[in-house]
């Protein structure tokens, strides 16, 4: 039987990278895009670079995108691709809607002249709520974006589902709510939290300067949420899905859940920073999960607590091999 064959844009993030790992469990041939191909970028797969195909190709070029999906001929697309950072869109928001909106465009024309039969996945985002008008948030809630990212993953998400009624395209997205692991950038902050607390740990930092302790979030666990995009792609049905945890934390819970496991107390360490509120923090990103949940079946098995220990564990063990390092030298 021959093997499927899936194309995963930024297979080396983190979400692309858990997916990477799922697709071959499951016998897939994997081929990755990735916008930067140095070491530094491929480290999160640098245990599977053997076993995926690692494609040279533009998002941004027509002519790029054509090329890989009438040559490959994938079963499946997933589209990861582009900056996870709000920050960053608000400091180039027209690069940024390139990435985020126009090349998935690209693809999705590409797909549809070439491949009609491939399967596409998009990675949409809870930032389409922004300042949401109702909370928990489901598929039937109002969409608000506030951000550069949240509008271009609008755009994005509009022409999914767009081309997925107009050519009856096997589309989806899925709305993905905050969503964590040791393989998130340090400068997320969430992996900021659990890096802070190992180093105070370890003696080596004394301080974590945070926003707006009262932020309410949604969190899960990356690789729990790359499993829900490979349902959707293998659900009899194209639609759309919101997928998150559903229960609402504070980063201040998130901050006392990491210190408490480490034996420190929180508050001879943890600063709130006014200058470093965001515009969104008095939002409140809460996902209904429920269609997720009956249809495709599926279930987070990670819950908060043990993905706060998942990422502190990661972190500590991280920090003493940075100690060891220096030693050493």
């Amino acid at each position: 039987m021959e093997k499927k064959k899936a194309i995963i844009t930024g297979i080396a993030g983190q979400d692309g990278s858990y997916l990477a790992e799922l697709l071959l469990e499951k016998d897939y041939e994997v081929y990755g895009v990735e916008l930067r191909s140095d070491a530094k970028t491929l480290k999160r797969i640098k245990h599977i670079l053997n076993d995926v195909i690692m494609v040279d190709d533009d998002l941004l070029s027509l002519e790029s995108v054509d090329r890989i999906i009438n040559v490959v001929a994938p079963h499946e697309v997933y589209n990861l691709a582009g900056p996870s950072l709000i920050p960053e869109t608000w400091e180039n928001p027209v690069a940024s809607a390139k990435i985020l909106a126009v090349s998935v465009t690209r693809l999705l024309e590409a797909i549809r002249r070439f491949s009609p039969e491939t399967k596409y996945y998009q990675a949409s985002t809870s930032q389409l709520f922004g300042a949401p008008l109702q909370s928990p948030q489901d598929e039937k809630t109002p969409f608000n974006p506030c951000n550069p990212y949240g509008i271009a993953k609008l755009y994005a998400h509009q022409m999914v589902k767009t081309y997925r009624e107009k050519y009856n395209m096997f589309a989806c997205s899925g709305i993905l709510f905050a969503h964590e692991s040791p393989r998130r950038p340090v400068d997320h902050f969430s992996r900021r939290i659990t890096n802070a607390a190992a180093c105070i740990k370890q003696g080596i930092d004394t301080e974590l300067k945070l926003g707006n302790l009262d932020y309410i979030s949604d969190w899960g666990y990356s690789p729990d949420y790359v499993k829900a995009m490979w349902l959707m792609l293998n659900h009899s049905e194209p639609s759309d899905f919101i997928i998150s945890s559903g229960e609402p934390h504070t980063l201040r819970e998130f901050v006392q859940e990491a210190f408490d496991y480490l034996d420190l107390n929180w508050k001879d360490h943890v600063v709130e920073d006014k200058t470093l509120y965001a515009a969104m923090d008095g939002a409140s990103l809460v996902g209904n999960s429920k269609k997720a949940r009956e249809v495709l079946k599926w279930e987070p098995e990670v819950d908060f607590k043990s993905l706060v220990k998942i990422m502190v564990d990661h972190d500590m063990e991280e920090v003493k091999k940075d100690i060891d390092r220096q030693v050493i030298e």
